[in-house]
């Protein structure tokens, strides 16, 4: 799949670094190969100058004119509804939920080893007496019978009435 994610008029980005490091900013103009101009009208972000090695481009992408001022900026990313989707995108997700991870105590975390240690203990024997009922039934490796007492077949008896 061809690269998606450039750098241009209305990118939106994440900042990663600095005084204004975890919120979204706009791309409103490229400066030259290492510097762009942004804009974050909803994340208090005021417009200036950030290196692109502190921005992590997004998906999500916003139409204005280029160097458009801040109105235009704020107006056009509401109307995009750029909070809304960033709120429901997996990125944002995920580093909510390390955020929580890193704010819990140390009796948090003993609770949540414990839970999951219990959580963990319950689904091994769903497990177990599933897999030894296929296995009985006989639908655990095909549609063969299997004997009712567990994974043996019986053993057939000798021949009667065979003389050498």
């Amino acid at each position: 799949m061809p690269f998606q994610r450039f750098v241009e008029t209305g990118r939106v980005a994440f900042v990663s670094d600095g005084p204004h490091k975890g919120k979204l900013v706009s791309i409103v103009d490229v400066i030259d190969q290492t510097r762009v101009l942004v804009d974050g009208p909803a994340s208090q972000v005021p417009r200036g100058e950030l290196r692109l090695n502190q921005l992590h481009l997004t998906k999500f992408r916003i139409k204005f004119p280029f160097t458009a001022s801040t109105r235009i900026v704020r107006k056009a990313w509401n109307d995009a509804k750029i909070n809304e989707k960033w709120e429901g995108s997996a990125w944002s997700k995920k580093m909510a939920a390390k955020e929580k991870r890193a704010q819990l105590t140390d009796f948090d975390r003993f609770k949540l080893r414990r839970a999951r240690s219990r959580r963990n203990h319950i689904r091994t024997i769903v497990f177990r007496n599933l897999k030894k009922a296929a296995s009985r039934n006989g639908t655990l490796y095909g549609k063969k019978k299997m004997a009712k007492g567990g994974d043996k077949p019986k053993p057939k008896k000798a021949g009667k009435g065979k003389s050498a």
